[in-house]
């Protein structure tokens, strides 16, 4: 038999200030396996087996909501469409501090990045009403389509539905991963400085993964104001891991610098450096 039972209460404000707090139980079981109860594996390999199933579960989950949510509909004025995609690609920042007066600029910026897209995807096509003006042509729906007037219509398609689709979906899917997970890991940690799991490759998982997310959607389908919006998300990030780390090595001391030396902020290394 393993579980993994554990009540915490989580500040929803922000802890420097009265705040209301809110109680969340986890319970993640396995023992329902047959085998599980009869295997004589150690609690550290169940404990593995029970991250890969929950890892499974969430991926499965987080496929089927981009594939209805993202590939089912074709059209513009669809705002019913636009925005429930608003709304459900707006859930990942509130696993984020967002309470907090320096996340807030960041998360805004993300939120009129998801706006501007899908109300443009699915909403009104400012992109091709921007070159509709300008070249009198009216088949540029995002600026992948500027493609066509060198490969062909018939060509750009195939490769956009058979390899730059795909890999879109891959990255957001991957981005949410790391939002999600990075998310529950802070949360296991309960104010402890966190080192290990997705911690243990990159000091920022969750800001890497909005960075996929909003650099996976570019990929998939790239605006005027997205393409504009995006680097802005990069420095803003950028500039919030660096404030963070000097709240972090305040509180932390020479446990965060010396994990600080060995883990990079956002991009993992291919060899991970010893101290």
């Amino acid at each position: 038999m393993f579980s993994s039972d554990f009540d915490q209460s989580v500040p929803f404000w922000n802890a420097d200030v009265p705040c209301v707090e809110l109680k969340v139980t986890f319970n993640f079981r396995i023992d329902w396996v047959p085998w599980m109860q009869k295997s004589k594996l150690s609690e550290q390999t169940k404990g593995k087996i029970k991250i890969a199933l929950l890892v499974a579960i969430v991926t499965i989950i987080i496929g089927v909501f981009m594939f209805y949510f993202t590939l089912t509909s074709v059209g513009y004025f669809n705002w019913l469409f636009v925005g429930m995609n608003i709304v459900l690609f707006s859930i990942f920042f509130l696993l984020s501090s967002f309470r907090r007066k320096l996340n807030r600029l960041p998360n805004s910026v993300y939120i009129s990045f998801i706006v501007a897209l899908f109300a443009e995807m699915y909403g009104i096509p400012l992109t091709m009403y921007f070159f509709m003006g300008f070249f009198g042509t009216n088949n540029i729906f995002s600026l992948e389509f500027l493609i066509t007037k060198v490969t062909g219509t018939d060509a750009f398609n195939k490769f956009w539905m058979w390899y730059v689709f795909p890999f879109s979906k891959f990255v957001i899917g991957f981005g949410m991963l790391l939002v999600i997970f990075g998310w529950y890991q802070i949360f296991k940690g309960k104010g402890k400085l966190v080192t290990n799991g997705l911690y243990k490759y990159t000091r920022n998982p969750q800001y890497l993964g909005f960075l996929l997310i909003t650099g996976g959607l570019n990929i998939q389908w790239l605006t005027i104001i997205t393409l504009a919006l995006w680097p802005v998300l990069v420095f803003m990030y950028h500039r919030l891991a660096k404030i963070e780390e000097k709240e972090g090595l305040a509180k932390y001391g020479d446990e965060f610098s010396s994990y600080k030396s060995r883990v990079p902020m956002f991009i993992p290394r291919l060899r991970r450096r010893k101290v």
